[in-house]
């Protein structure tokens, strides 16, 4: 069975690869709330997609670690991402906000009607 990886983790990769491409893998994976797996995973695809080259260069601590560089190709594909990302997030907040009105409406009608009964009396 092949895993996929949704366009969302890619997107959060790529982005944080973008700004810290120092990052471990380890360190990858908890900043952005994934399992090592599929922060593995996510970067062996971006690596045989030619979206993401890989470095060694050595830590402080004089150990031989990698650096996860976003290639031309993978600047595109991230830019791509970040498009349809935005789409779907501006259409997840336009029906949240449909929702919140049509909540606030109920509750002002609810209100309403409660206050007339109390007036009544």
């Amino acid at each position: 069975m092949t895993r996929q990886v949704n366009d969302d983790i890619r997107f959060r990769v790529m982005r944080e690869l973008e700004g810290n491409p120092e990052l471990s893998q380890r360190e990858l994976a908890k900043s952005l709330g994934i399992s090592l797996g599929i922060a593995n995973y996510c970067l062996k695809a971006l690596v045989e997609k030619g979206q993401v080259k890989v470095s060694n260069f050595r830590a402080s601590d004089n150990k031989l670690r990698y650096a996860y560089v976003l290639t031309p190709q993978g600047l595109a594909a991230k830019a791509a991402l970040t498009a349809r990302f935005l789409k779907r997030r501006v259409a997840e907040y336009e029906a949240l906000k449909a929702e919140i009105e049509a909540l606030q409406k109920e509750l002002g009608t609810e209100a309403a009607g409660k206050r007339a009964q109390v007036e009544d009396r």
